[in-house]
């Protein structure tokens, strides 16, 4: 016999405004998950381009592989340097915040793991801050 009870409505937007810390961390550790595996199957798209370059010496030797000139093709566009600092935040707070479960699953840290919610957010924003001016060398607008 299962016990069930009273989740309220699932329409019921307002419910947001209830949501501790942990239901924060939930749902932004699941959201930043759907975008690394995003990211992960659009770099194997852009990856599968470089085919073309492979056993061809001469082309890579020369410069000219299709490889290389998709990649500084991409990075030579601003827009594509903002995604990967916008990356770089994703992935540091799913790790923080997936290190930050893996002590509270061990038992540390119950007590403050609000607190160490905040933190992962205050070192993720320091870490992409702190890496914009490496991302945005060299980039023409």
């Amino acid at each position: 016999m299962s016990d069930s009870y009273n989740r309220g409505l699932i329409e019921d937007f307002g419910r947001w405004r209830e949501f501790a810390p942990g239901m924060w961390a939930w749902i932004l550790h699941k959201f930043t998950g759907w975008i690394l595996i995003g990211y992960l199957f659009t770099h194997i798209a852009v990856l599968s381009t470089a085919l073309g370059a492979a056993g061809n010496t001469a082309a890579i030797e020369a410069g000219d592989d299709v490889y290389t000139t998709t990649l500084q093709g991409l990075e030579g566009l601003f827009l594509v340097r903002i995604l990967e600092v916008g990356l770089l935040a994703v992935a540091v707070f799913h790790i923080l915040n997936g290190v930050r479960l893996l002590m509270i699953d061990l038992g540390i840290g119950l007590e403050s793991q609000d607190k160490s919610f905040y933190v992962s957010l205050v070192v993720t924003a320091a870490i992409t801050v702190a890496s914009v001016p490496t991302f945005m060398t060299g980039v023409g607008v």
